[in-house]
């Protein structure tokens, strides 16, 4: 009886160090960007933002619905890529969405779509 015991106990502790722990999500892109940044190798990501803004060339929409009246463009998100260490910026403006890839470590334009 203490033989079967023992065994269930040490069969338990192999499954829940084995079983994967549903909780727990993988670092996101954010997550990644600000570690990188915390250890001195990306541009915190307000500079990036400001390389991205001036590189539309635009004054950046402040109200939702000031775009078509002022002639601004509307900043809608940045999201960073760990792989290749650069921000990709998205506006939109008179229904075109603008791209903006900045590299995260100098802080220069890589290159800008339409």
């Amino acid at each position: 009886m203490k033989i079967v015991l023992f065994l269930s106990l040490v069969a338990a502790l192999a499954l829940t160090s084995v079983a994967p722990s549903f909780g727990a999500e993988p670092p996101s892109a954010q997550d990644e960007a600000r570690k990188e940044m915390r250890a001195g190798n990306i541009l915190p990501r307000r500079t990036l933002e400001n390389a991205a803004f001036a590189a539309i060339g635009k004054p950046i929409c402040r109200r939702r619905d000031e775009s078509k009246a002022d002639n601004c463009v509307e900043y809608l998100a940045g999201d960073y890529d760990s792989s290749a260490m650069a921000y990709r910026f998205k506006f939109i403006q008179d229904g075109h969405v603008i791209f903006v890839d900045v590299d995260a470590r100098t802080g220069r334009v890589l290159r800008r779509s339409r």
